[in-house]
């Protein structure tokens, strides 16, 4: 770091801050042009280890660094000016902090005489973000009485709190005061920089932190045996981040013949063909038929379930035992059934297991449940013929056969996540899936997929309602800077769809106009003013064909497809009524 260069003391101080971020692995930097936040902004600018993004909209550009974490498993940081531009940010932190994602937020803020002065873009801007931050610290306004070592160890203790003991954002508040430029203003560069020459010469971080290993406690191995050996139970998997954590699930669900209900975040759901792997289990548990199995101990492993036929399933069985596997400390247990807690690395607890747990046999639940899953997928085969009128059911079929292992997949909220975890075909590749499930909110969809790509360095297909991407409109513009081929398939069917599924549709005074949001609104006219390709399948041949060839011509582009709400929630139901009816040979023994 050049010392001779710098400016001002502004500019310096902000040079600590992006330098130190730099010297611990941290170089992604998303930045929301602003006055105020001008030194912070400078720094990354001048900095040619970090790599720079920049967007208008701080709620698009924080959303859009939270899929690139996601995706990259690596820290980030999003940076803005004073006011409500802060402000802007809340909705992703939420989401990141609910996804436990290392975020640093460096905001700019008025020095503390322009406070409640009534100062212009001036707001409270101390503990804006509440609990959804991991820790929070305001930065003192740059002044050579302060010792730069305190701006590098503040550094160093943010990036720490981002992600021990448990990932999350923290919110850096960096106040300013004139100038907000690269005015030169002296002062003693020599004397002010002497406690931290070492620093200075060398490119280590200023403190670096251990992180001591955890093994899992030897009792609790020993009683989560005791609760999986010689036990009617269930494996249900949430998000996974690794291809080792699947691997040792499958490994452990052949040592224990217990079926594996994947979620479609987890990894498993699609492509993955293990015979103990139940990929169409949501509806199975919706028929109740599974309920007389007696099951008595369920392990859960990993992150919450769409499935909202899970957790009605569980209320209904209270289990006997219900062990939960995660690598936080957050209590994931809405129902209030879980009866023990592991808070451990998923393939250290697996591995601690394995070699105590008995070869099981194979049981009647088991059979059952594959012979079902298998009805089922028959079943939905009749939902895909080519000249069929594309709908809310074929789609999610036909697009999980046709994504490539280097492709991935972003699924909007609401029901695009849910009817492709419950019709996605199971034997399609397996690819990378994205989603916000942490507060699950249709917000950011459009940012938080293009960071997806950015993070993935792969191209994306994005599921995405009508009105999660009218929230989210203006992100397209990220797509300018974009490299990675966006095909966004966009299901309008004219408003909220979900709530046609929802109790408050028998309200009919009120549901139409303030719970469905109708519109007549189309996307053809937003391609063209984002500079997209354009296209609007009617049947399922046509979609098959149009997506085959827009992968090839390797350009971004909306697909628009067009459904109709309650002719939708009238195919779901008769979908659900056929498949309770299947019908297959069974010897029940319970």
């Amino acid at each position: 770091m050049n010392v001779k260069n710098i400016a001002n003391i502004n500019v310096f101080w902000a040079s600590l801050i992006i330098e130190e971020l730099i010297r611990n692995g941290i170089t992604d930097f998303f930045i929301a042009p602003g006055s105020r936040s001008a030194p912070l902004t400078i720094a990354v600018a001048q900095n040619t280890k970090a790599k720079k993004y920049v967007h208008f909209d701080e709620r698009g550009l924080s959303y859009f660094a939270l899929g690139k974490i996601s995706a990259s498993k690596k820290p980030a940081v999003i940076i803005s000016t004073s006011g409500t531009a802060v402000a802007n940010f809340l909705p992703a932190i939420i989401e990141t902090s609910k996804k436990k994602l290392p975020l640093i937020i460096l905001t700019a803020d008025r020095p503390p005489e322009l406070l409640n002065t009534g100062a212009p873009q001036t707001i409270e801007q101390k503990s804006i973000f509440g609990k959804y931050v991991r820790w929070e610290f305001d930065m003192p306004t740059p002044n050579v009485e302060i010792a730069a070592e305190m701006v590098l160890t503040t550094i160093d203790q943010a990036i720490f709190k981002a992600n021990n003991p448990e990932s999350g954002p923290i919110h850096l508040n960096c106040a300013f005061r004139e100038p907000l430029s690269l005015k030169t203003v002296p002062f003693d560069k020599v004397n002010y920089t002497k406690s931290i020459i070492n620093w200075l010469k060398n490119d280590k971080p200023y403190t670096k932190y251990y992180k001591t290993n955890t093994q899992t406690d030897l009792t609790a191995i020993k009683d989560i045996i005791s609760l999986l050996n010689n036990k009617k139970g269930i494996i249900i998997v949430g998000k996974l981040n690794t291809i080792e954590q699947k691997k040792n699930i499958i490994a452990l669900s052949k040592k224990l013949n217990w079926a594996i209900f994947p979620d479609i975040t987890s990894g498993l759901r699609i492509g993955d063909k293990n015979k103990n792997i139940i990929h169409y289990f949501d509806k199975i548990l919706a028929s109740k038929k599974f309920d007389k199995y007696g099951i008595d101990t369920i392990l859960h492993i990993g992150g919450r379930i769409t499935a909202k036929s899970y957790y009605e399933y569980i209320k209904r069985i209270k289990p006997k035992n219900y062990i939960t596997v995660l690598n936080h400390y957050l209590r994931n247990d809405p129902d209030h059934l879980v009866t023990h807690r592991i808070t451990s690395e998923i393939s250290t607890f697996i591995n601690s297991l394995l070699p105590s747990i008995k070869q099981q046999s194979e049981n009647k639940s088991l059979e059952f449940l594959r012979n079902y899953s298998k009805n089922i997928k028959s079943l939905y085969s009749n939902y895909e013929n080519k000249d069929d009128i594309i709908s809310e059911i074929s789609l999610p079929i036909i697009i999980s056969k046709l994504i490539s292992e280097k492709r991935g997949l972003f699924l909007s909220n609401s029901m695009p996540i849910r009817d492709m975890d419950s019709y996605a075909d199971k034997d399609g590749k397996t690819f990378h899936i994205g989603a916000n499930r942490g507060a699950s909110g249709i917000d950011g969809i459009i940012a938080s997929s293009c960071g997806f790509s950015e993070g993935l360095s792969a191209p994306i297909t994005i599921i995405i309602g009508d009105l999660a991407f009218l929230h989210d409109m203006n992100s397209l513009a990220l797509l300018q800077s974009i490299n990675n081929q966006m095909i966004f398939i966009v299901i309008n069917n004219k408003g909220g769809g979900i709530f046609s599924f929802l109790p408050i549709k028998n309200d009919i005074e009120v549901f139409e106009k303030y719970f469905e949001t109708p519109h007549e609104l189309s996307f053809k006219s937003t391609a063209k003013m984002f500079g997209l390709n354009y296209y609007n399948p009617l049947t399922n041949e046509e979609l098959m064909k149009i997506y085959k060839k827009a992968v090839k011509n390797k350009k971004h582009i909306i697909i628009e497809i067009n459904t109709n709400r309650e002719e939708n929630y009238l195919l779901h139901k008769k979908i659900d009524k056929e498949v309770f009816n299947l019908c297959w040979k069974e010897t029940i023994n319970v």
